[in-house]
């Protein structure tokens, strides 16, 4: 496991709870410093929800509480809109899922790589589109120069990933979370972008934080996995360890893998009371 001695993102109790005062994530503890770290776990055990958390974007609804969150060396539990808008971008940005609904179908995709420059850096009119053809280029997107004059509706489902890719990168933060990021792409494409996104944040020596289903991608391009079961962090391990994991959670859910091997063949089917006798016992 990566040693942290400086970490940009740390939660010591971190809980989130509905207005109804349902408990959606309970009290976890995590850093994660320059390193590429996978949350994995089923559809809502509170994987998005703490992802939104660290860059301030959760409802209002929502209740907060910690006795420790820092990102970026600030106290996130005291930042205001105005804070959390110079951090975003600046100091971590975020991928989301699907660019059909994160871009603006208004912008051109110029305009839209080249706001985060004009929210957090100094440059004139010649070096942002200078700055804004790099970027469009880093990530693998061809003539640069004519594509910044596009609609998102012209591009393909890995163009538009990789501009939102563009947007979160233009600005150099030091983290970024991916929020499934590949989920709307063929597995092809999923490969490709998921590769581009591990080679900037090494290049870059960032940290990543990439939420996924997909155990196989986060064992290739992750050091780290963070297992979320109903809102709490069950298991941490190094990913390269995931075909030999210990938790009967973390196994079965690297046991559920579709493939070649397990095509035509039922998949493991999680024991929920063992998973909770597993619990009471730790």
């Amino acid at each position: 496991m990566p040693t942290d001695i400086s970490p940009l993102i740390m939660a010591k109790n971190l809980s989130i709870a509905s207005a109804t005062g349902a408990e959606l994530v309970k009290s976890i503890s995590f850093s994660l410093g320059r390193e590429r770290v996978a949350l994995v776990g089923e559809s809502g055990s509170g994987k998005s929800l703490t992802a939104r958390s660290l860059m301030g974007l959760l409802s209002p609804s929502l209740d907060l509480q910690a006795d420790t969150l820092s990102v970026a060396g600030e106290n996130a539990l005291t930042l205001n809109e105005r804070s959390w808008n110079t951090l975003r971008g600046s100091q971590l940005a975020m991928v989301m899922q699907d660019p059909k609904y994160a871009l603006n179908p208004m912008r051109t995709i110029g305009w839209q790589v080249a706001e985060p420059l004009k929210l957090h850096a100094r440059l004139s009119r010649a070096e942002i589109k200078e700055k804004v053809c790099e970027m469009l280029d880093a990530v693998g997107l061809p003539q640069p120069a004519q594509l910044m004059q596009r609609y998102p509706h012209q591009l393909s489902g890995g163009m538009g990933q990789r501009v939102m890719l563009a947007i979160a990168l233009i600005a150099d933060p030091q983290f970024l979370i991916a929020d499934e990021p590949t989920s709307a792409l063929d597995h092809v494409m999923r490969d490709q972008v998921l590769a581009l996104i591990r080679r900037l944040v090494e290049q870059r020596n960032m940290g990543l934080l990439l939420i996924s289903h997909d155990l196989q991608q986060v064992s290739e391009h992750c050091e780290r996995v963070m297992v979320m079961y109903q809102g709490e962090i069950l298991d941490t391990l190094p990913a390269t360890d995931l075909p030999r994991a210990t938790h009967p959670y973390t196994r079965t859910l690297w046991s559920c893998r579709p493939g070649k091997a397990t095509q035509g063949k039922p998949l493991p089917v999680l024991d929920r009371a063992a998973l909770e006798a597993h619990r009471e016992h730790d």
